[in-house]
């Protein structure tokens, strides 16, 4: 018998270690005795016969619950059938639809400094194209059959094509009920346009979480994400969220680079004064990405483009991009990426800053797998084009498909492409693998150029690490959860 390859461990301050599998999920609070017992067996030195009665039972406790294992090499079987059971899934069908990339936002880390001209000339989905993707999705859930169909809309800024977000959502409700499946509706938005109205007319059609981007507090968010105009945009956005959070729950996204990431303190202590925190259901910030320009600014994070294109990410609106599990709660928008390119030590202050102030955050271990290599996931471009991730929509080279069923070459080389990436592979014996799956594609591809790159951020899963061993040995000394 071997401990487990996914075995983590963090050590109290009551002289306990808190033992986690990633694989299995399983935790655990055990005595220095029992971590010395997993030890000598890593080394070969155990005689697990000959060690006392009480550890016995406590290893066959470690391993029912997979911290030990009779051969390593079964599991790295048992890991690919974990990632194998998490692409075929079929218990859900997401699907994130982009109604345009239009946005009435001038934030000057969007498209790549581009969003004057992108703003006026992205693409906007038409009534005849939602109808058309409603039918697509009619089809989808013929084939899979799943129990939840869960759709998120998205941008640019989908409120800017309110029609099209009804004319989808309305039939895909009719048709999922139709087949006894429940329907839930996610929307992430730049707040301008968020009104009661409108979130009393998506309700019946199963919204159940909006999410809502701050870039910090009310001067560094209008300096971040003003107006074309150049107006400040806060107040506005903090109204509209007080008047529906009664309705439904908010969501609070962000995103920092190194200038402004000491500015959300200041966020978090406004929005836990204001009377709608109750109803703030998750809190999480990301980094802003950008492609590095010959004379970077200080503060941004360099990332290097990809071959010769000026916008790797092309249109789709960069508060998304990134990892995401799916597994928030339905309350919560999950379906598209929460996270992105973390810069370690920033995002784990920040984590800890929100939960100090008893907002609900990501728990900082769980970053994956990405959306991208679930087989029933999907994003639907304004023109019906189909990608893996929100973060390739405009990317035409990287789509996988179109509603119309229409076959490629190009799209099918594509769809080829997004089956085979496995990064974790090259990930060699990091415990966390399961967790986090080799990292964010999107990232891997605009930071890297290789979307089969690992994007690891291992120094930030192990900082929340130690605040979840935290969390989980309150009240849990000796028991496996």
């Amino acid at each position: 018998m071997k401990p487990s390859a996914f075995n983590v461990r963090v050590p109290l301050a009551n002289g306990e270690v808190f033992l986690m599998n990633t694989l299995t999920e399983a935790q655990a609070v055990v005595s220095e005795d029992v971590v010395a017992v997993l030890d000598r067996l890593d080394s070969g030195t155990a005689n697990v016969q000959a060690v006392a009665q009480a550890e016995r039972e406590a290893l066959a406790t470690l391993a029912d619950n997979g911290f030990v294992v009779r051969h390593l090499a079964s599991e790295r079987a048992a890991l690919e059938a974990h990632f194998t059971a998490f692409r075929e899934d079929t218990s859900q069908l997401r699907v994130t639809i982009l109604t345009t990339l239009q946005c009435n936002f001038a934030c000057d880390y969007c498209y790549q400094g581009e969003h004057a001209d992108l703003g006026r000339q992205a693409d906007r989905m038409s009534i005849d194209t939602a109808t058309r993707v409603a039918a697509w999705i009619a089809k989808r859930v013929e084939e899979v059959q799943p129990r939840q169909l869960v759709l998120t809309f998205f941008g640019g800024e989908p409120l800017l094509n309110v029609p099209a977000m009804f004319e989808i959502a309305g039939r895909s409700s009719k048709h999922a009920a139709s087949r006894g499946v429940t329907q839930t509706v996610n929307i992430i938005t730049n707040g301008l346009l968020l009104t009661p109205q409108l979130v009393e007319s998506m309700v019946p059609l199963g919204l159940t979480g909006v999410k809502v981007t701050l870039d910090g507090d009310r001067e560094t968010h209008d300096r971040m994400r003003p107006l074309r105009g150049g107006q400040g945009t806060f107040d506005r956005i903090i109204e509209n969220v007080r008047r529906v959070a009664p309705l439904v729950p908010i969501t609070i996204g962000g995103n920092f680079d190194m200038e402004t990431a000491g500015r959300y303190p200041a966020l978090l202590d406004f929005l836990k004064a204001q009377d709608f925190a109750g109803r703030i259901v998750k809190v999480a910030f990301k980094p802003v990405i950008k492609p590095a320009p010959q004379n970077l600014p200080s503060g941004v994070i360099p990332l290097r483009p990809v071959e010769s294109n000026p916008r790797p990410l092309n249109g789709s609106c960069m508060t998304a991009a990134g990892p995401s599990t799916g597994r928030a709660p339905a309350t919560a928008p999950g379906s598209v990426c929460d996270s992105c390119h973390l810069v370690d030590d920033e995002i784990s202050v920040l984590r800890q800053e929100t939960l100090r102030r008893g907002f609900p955050a990501p728990d900082g271990v769980h970053m994956g797998p990405c959306e991208v290599y679930r087989r029933h996931s999907h994003t639907v471009g304004p023109d019906g084009s189909l990608y893996a991730c929100p973060g390739f929509t405009g990317e035409f080279s990287l789509a996988v498909g179109h509603i119309d069923g229409r076959r490629e070459p190009g799209l099918a080389a594509a769809a080829r492409r997004f089956d085979r990436l496995a990064p974790w592979r090259q990930c060699g014996d990091c415990p966390f693998i399961p967790v986090c799956g080799g990292g964010c594609a999107v990232a891997a591809h605009a930071e890297l150029g290789d979307m089969n790159a690992p994007s690891c951020h291992r120094r930030s899963i192990e900082a929340a690490l130690t605040s979840l061993a935290e969390e989980a040995a309150g009240g849990h000394a000796g028991e496996v959860q």
